[in-house]
C-alpha cells in the first residue's frame, strides 16, 4: 500500500544546521515513517526522501516548469549524487540507512528538449528535476551505484531492512492466486 506522509519538509529542513547531505535525507525520510506508522502500528512502514547533491548544493524537488529548466541548465554535462535516506519501521524495531547513486548529466541537451522536457511536467516532483526510468532517461549519460535508488527506493537498503527484521523479500510481493 502507498501512503503518501504529508510534512512540511522546508519545516525540517530549516531545523537542520551544518549537517550532512544524508542527514537531511535520513531525517525527512524519518518524517514521513513516524507519521505513517501511528496510523499503521502493525506493519512496515518505509518512508524515503531523495535529494541532489550538485556542486555542493542539495537540491528536492523543482515544483515548477521555470526552476525545472533553471536546474537543467546548472546540471547539463555535470555529475551528481542522489542521495536518498531510507527510515524503515517495523512493529518493534527500526532501520536507516542512505544510498548515493552518481549520476551524469547529458552534456549535449538541447535547450529546447530541456524546455519540453520540463513542460510535460514529469520533473516536477523530482529531486533533481529528472527521472531515470520514463522521459528524463534520455538525458542521463550514466550512473554509478544502485539504478533503483534513483527510480526512487534502494532494493538493496529494503532488502537488508527486512532481512534485519527477520522478514523475506518475498514475504511482500504481492502474489495472485489462479482463479
Amino acid at each position: 500500500m502507498l501512503h503518501p506522509a504529508d510534512v512540511d519538509e522546508d519545516a525540517i529542513i530549516a531545523t537542520l544546521t551544518d549537517v550532512a547531505p544524508e542527514d537531511v535525507v535520513l531525517a525527512l525520510a524519518h518524517a514521513k515513517a513516524t507519521m505513517v506508522a501511528t496510523e499503521h502500528p502493525h506493519d512496515v512502514v518505509i518512508g524515503a526522501d531523495s535529494m541532489l547533491l550538485l556542486d555542493g548544493e542539495l537540491q528536492g524537488k523543482p515544483h515548477t516548469e521555470t526552476e525545472a529548466i533553471n536546474r537543467w541548465h546548472r546540471q547539463r554535462g555535470k555529475t551528481a549524487q542522489l542521495i536518498t535516506g531510507h527510515h524503515i519501521i517495523a512493529p518493534s524495531t527500526n532501520y536507516c540507512a542512505a544510498a548515493t547513486t552518481t549520476v551524469r548529466f547529458a552534456a549535449d541537451i538541447t535547450d529546447a528538449d530541456i524546455a519540453a522536457y520540463a513542460a510535460t511536467g514529469e520533473p516536477l516532483p523530482c529531486a533533481g528535476a529528472f527521472t531515470l526510468e520514463a522521459l528524463g532517461g534520455w538525458f542521463i549519460d550514466r550512473i554509478e551505484g544502485d539504478p533503483s535508488n534513483v527510480i526512487g527506493l534502494s532494493l538493496p537498503v529494503v532488502r537488508r531492512a527486512l532481512y534485519h527484521f527477520g522478514y523475506d523479500v518475498h514475504d511482500f510481493w504481492n502474489r495472485r492466486k489462479a482463479e
